[in-house]
């Protein structure tokens, strides 16, 4: 009997297991905002949480999986976590994204010379 609920691509390669948990971090607009944020300077979980009008503990879930990612660290003082930019930057994932940016736009700049080859051919044919 198949098993259900669980899919299986053995063609997959996780080869940046940190990658994945960035891009799945940053893949969601309030994450991405708190990034934006944070860039302005630290802040603590309740402050976020008003500025980003969600619950303590919905803000609380956002900066987990940002921590885990390494894009954000907290530290306690007393009662309040203060969370601020983590270390590690985006660098890795700004080659991730340039390596497969010049991909494309080779892969685009092929394509022009194929279809301005073919329009050639068509102006050479449609002259005779």
């Amino acid at each position: 009997m198949p098993r259900v609920g669980h899919t299986l691509n053995h063609m997959v390669q996780y080869l940046n297991p940190a990658l994945d948990l960035s891009f799945a971090a940053l893949s969601d607009a309030t994450r991405r905002g708190i990034i934006d944020r944070l860039g302005r300077g630290d802040a603590s979980i309740t402050s976020l949480a008003d500025q980003f009008r969600m619950t303590l503990t919905g803000m609380k879930k956002h900066i987990q999986v940002l921590e885990r990612a390494g894009l954000v660290i907290t530290r306690k003082v007393g009662r309040v976590r203060t969370c601020a930019l983590g270390k590690r930057g985006l660098a890795a994932e700004a080659e991730w994204i340039e390596a497969h940016r010049k991909l494309f736009e080779a892969r685009f700049a092929a394509l022009d010379d194929i279809i301005s080859e073919m329009k050639r051919e068509e102006s050479d044919d449609s002259a005779r």
